[in-house]
């Protein structure tokens, strides 16, 4: 599902080919689906939905689902805090105790820049955590303040410390000061005010609203099961509660941007919310975070968003500053590691971006070809054609090129030492002119369906 966007010619080579990308991503690990959307210049793009919303009775995702965004709400949190600073209601440095009452003397001297930045040295999700895997309900009120009572795991401001009580509490805060319920007062002033129409703090969802169903991993079973993730998050709603779709949050996100011309934020705010507090130098990618939002680098680009895990879905969304462009994956399974999906596509992106757009003399030269040793993506783009890998997170990390020289023939003009560089290339065609497969080098490479037919009647 598109809609019209005034779209530079290589952004819409590169949306054209993020779903057969994403689509070998999912076939590949066995992911039940994704749902993804891609917002330029503050409108959507591009957004498309993959595989199936339960997929131990096959039905099928649609556009109209919604998913857990989890700790996505922790950004829309931040805002309605920011939004309140901006009203003279609080301060950043103001200690929570200022605000809630009853909590132990160690917690009620943290400030909420600390709770805002994971640096308040709170215990992640208390000594039980069960909620996070059914065991137990989500916390409510009552649940969240016995949490706090054990205080501090470790010194305030020392380190990078997420936690979800941290953010409990933040809505704690929210609740004090407007006299409202969280869940009532973040989606009139947030979600409402930013024009999010398939957005909600927390479930209970209204009737007829579809929710895609989580899935368990693949192992040990064998097989994946349904999770249905419609459980009401309580207390924890402005740490983890959020049910949203890719594109409302991809447009969220690029509101946050401090150049946006739209906002329920002030851009002062926005720049602050964005700032760098911390940097976690444990993750597996180098990851920093704001107040309410985490930031880094891909290949050169610079992001900001937020990523969410519940046990029925993984998420990832990245504002591209300086691009006009955002992007939001979810995953519908525990291990649907939705940061990788989500930086492949900002891969894609910037592979397009820099190489061009595909030219009448490259633009035949396209497909995903197959063969016993790997597959190829053929990626047409201003004078070359790119020979992509779709098994790689990144399709465009030490690609082949093809210098095209005539009517379906080419030269192999950039390879690896063990491949064929600089050896002929060449498309094949059916007496028709339908294009059938493709050699490079030696090496033929056949549509999917010839492919299999082959192996077939090789190997039986």
């Amino acid at each position: 599902m598109t809609k019209a966007v005034k779209q530079p010619a290589w952004l819409k080579a590169a949306l054209e080919y993020m779903p057969q990308w994403l689509e070998y991503q999912l076939e590949t690990s066995q992911r039940p689906g994704c749902a993804f959307a891609v917002t330029h210049q503050g409108e959507v793009a591009l957004a498309h939905c993959l595989g199936f919303a339960d997929q131990t009775i096959g039905a099928k995702l649609r556009p109209s689902h919604r998913f857990r965004a989890a700790s996505h709400s922790k950004s829309f949190t931040a805002t309605g805090l920011l939004k309140l600073r901006e009203q003279g209601r609080l301060r950043l440095d103001d200690p929570v105790g200022n605000h809630v009452g009853g909590l132990a003397k160690g917690v009620a001297c943290l400030t909420l820049e600390q709770l805002l930045s994971h640096s308040a040295g709170l215990s992640r999700d208390g000594d039980d955590a069960g909620q996070w895997i059914d065991r137990r309900p989500f916390l409510d009120e009552a649940d969240l303040r016995q949490a706090l009572n054990d205080g501090l795991m470790i010194e305030p401001s020392t380190r990078f410390k997420y936690s979800n009580l941290a953010f409990g509490l933040l809505g704690l805060v929210i609740e004090e000061i407007t006299g409202e319920s969280y869940t009532t007062w973040i989606r009139r002033e947030v979600v409402e005010a930013s024009g999010l129409a398939r957005t909600r703090p927390d479930t209970p969802l209204p009737k007829g609203t579809p929710l895609a169903s989580g899935h368990s991993r693949l192992h040990p079973l064998g097989q994946r099961v349904a999770i249905a993730g419609d459980n009401p998050t309580h207390a924890l709603a402005s740490a983890t509660g959020f049910v949203s779709t890719p594109s409302d949050l991809a447009r969220f996100y690029t509101s946050l941007d401090p150049s946006s011309r739209a906002s329920v934020l002030s851009a002062a705010s926005r720049r602050d919310m964005a700032r760098v507090q911390w940097r976690d130098s444990h993750a597996a990618a180098p990851i920093s975070y704001g107040l309410g939002v985490m930031a880094g680098a891909i290949g050169g680009w610079n992001w900001f968003g937020h990523g969410g895990a519940f046990q029925s879905a993984s998420s990832q969304t990245m504002a591209l500053p300086g691009h006009d462009l955002a992007l939001s994956v979810v995953v519908n399974a525990v291990d649907g590691n939705a940061f990788d999906l989500a930086a492949g596509l900002v891969h894609i992106l910037r592979g397009f971006a820099e190489r061009g757009a595909p030219t009448a003399r490259t633009r035949a030269w396209t497909g995903r070809w197959w063969s016993l040793w790997d597959t190829v993506d053929l990626l047409p783009v201003a004078d070359h054609v790119v020979v992509a890998s779709p098994g790689q997170l990144d399709p465009f990390d030490h690609p082949g090129e093809i210098a095209v020289t005539g009517r379906d023939k080419g030269k192999l003009r950039l390879a690896g030492g063990f491949d064929a560089h600089g050896e002929e290339t060449r498309l094949i065609r059916s007496p028709r002119g339908r294009l059938t497969g493709i050699q490079i080098g030696g090496s033929r490479y056949d549509t999917r369906a010839q492919h299999l037919a082959e192996l077939r009647r090789r190997q039986g």
